[in-house]
């Protein structure tokens, strides 16, 4: 079943940049591959990062700390993090209840991530 889930967190290094893609949902059984992938993009020298999670379905309080410190190391590496979308309403409620989209840079697609 691990595997399966690592499946579902999927990076891709580009011209522009590391495309991390996200499928399904993400809770604390697939946020620890997330987490993986992040911290690895943080520290591969990128000058960004796009986390596409136009394919979550649903995200909890997991989901929401692993981008969080991935933001912070992000931040800590001089490399931008960018949320992409367009974000599913589970997701983009999660960020507004807490309060904390305005701690991520977001974006309505990869491409335009890539641009910003």
């Amino acid at each position: 079943m691990i595997g399966d889930r690592d499946e579902m967190v999927v990076s891709e290094t580009t011209p522009n940049g590391i495309v991390v893609r996200v499928h399904g949902d993400l809770d604390d059984g697939t946020s620890p591959a997330l987490a993986r992938a992040l911290s690895a993009a943080a520290g591969g020298g990128s000058r960004r990062t796009v986390v596409d999670l136009s394919q979550v379905s649903f995200a909890d309080s997991s989901a929401l700390h692993t981008l969080l410190i991935a933001q912070q190391a992000h931040t800590a590496a001089g490399t931008l993090l960018v949320l992409a979308g367009p974000l599913q309403t589970a997701l983009r409620r999660l960020l507004e209840v807490t309060n904390t989209a305005a701690a991520f840079r977001l974006a309505d697609s990869v491409q335009e991530g890539m641009r910003s």
